[in-house]
């Protein structure tokens, strides 16, 4: 498992050509026990807390969530807006930085479902399309309890032909043909809580089924350099089954400035917070 502490915020030189070349990395990095024990706290209140609208395989945009009530600040923007996060950025797509989405996938024990074979980049709405996920483990992170999976180089040739699925036990109805891919290159990302990993819009990756005793939880956070434009305009919303809309996204400028001059930073904003603080 990943999970050396050394220079915190910085890859090394081999380390973001590992990024370049096969599409992904483990940062030597892990979060403080302090700010991991209040992720976990956050991610059990949040899927107390919107049961009844998000399942807990995809809970949208938890830096919006209202902790006031039980003393705390939110967790998730912290960690979303951490100096040594945002190093490691950008060190892959440079200073300047927006955050369009955080997301909580939390896939439960013996019930958590399926993500299958997909590109992220088939879907979401950035042009040029270029984003960088950190994917922070917040428990133990096993092959057994559903890991992600890479195919590594996979996202050095552009973008693959997938389809709509109709399986019911999917997290995600958007699925790569079976002749696109060779599943048996894939690495299991495997990773302790408080760790994490980092991986290219385009990189070709999965989940099996949680079937294990153990939850399998983490906080996703995509992050796009400010010189590409967010267009709502491209969103497809009625290709995917999901309780959220990517054209409602409430883009966070984090670091630098809006350099394509073209994404909206008020949007939505309220709209969430408004939309969680009635929960």
């Amino acid at each position: 498992m990943h999970t050396r502490r050394l220079a915190v915020g910085k890859l090394s030189s081999e380390q973001i050509q590992k990024y370049a070349t096969e599409g992904y990395v483990f940062p030597d990095f892990r979060l403080s026990e302090d700010l991991l024990s209040r992720l976990q706290a956050g991610i059990d209140s949040a899927i107390n807390r919107l049961g009844d609208q998000f399942k807990p395989e995809d809970i949208p945009n938890p830096h919006f969530l209202d902790f006031s009530s039980e003393g705390v600040d939110n967790p998730f923007l912290e960690v979303a807006s951490h100096p040594d996060i945002l190093d490691l950025v950008e060190q892959v797509i440079g200073p300047d930085i927006i955050l369009w989405i955080a997301r909580v996938f939390c896939k439960p024990s013996i019930t958590g479902r399926e993500v299958p074979w997909h590109q992220d980049g088939e879907y979401w709405p950035m042009r040029p399309l270029e984003t960088c996920t950190v994917w922070i483990a917040l428990d133990e992170v096993t092959t057994e309890n559903g890991c992600m999976r890479f195919i590594p180089r996979s996202h050095q040739s552009g973008l693959y032909r997938h389809h709509m699925s109709d399986r019911k036990d999917l997290v995600l109805n958007l699925e790569l043909d079976e002749d696109q891919y060779d599943e048996s290159k894939a690495v299991n990302v495997e990773l302790e809580p408080g760790a994490l990993s980092m991986h290219h819009v385009k990189i070709i990756h999965g989940s099996h089924a949680n079937e294990s005793p153990k939850r399998r939880a983490a906080l996703v956070l995509r992050y796009m350099p400010a010189s590409s434009h967010y267009d709502r305009s491209l969103v497809n919303h009625d290709r995917f089954k999901s309780p959220f809309n990517l054209k409602e996204q409430p883009l966070m400028l984090m670091r630098g400035t809006d350099v394509s001059g073209k994404n909206d930073l008020v949007s939505n904003h309220e709209y969430w917070k408004k939309r969680y603080s009635e929960i």
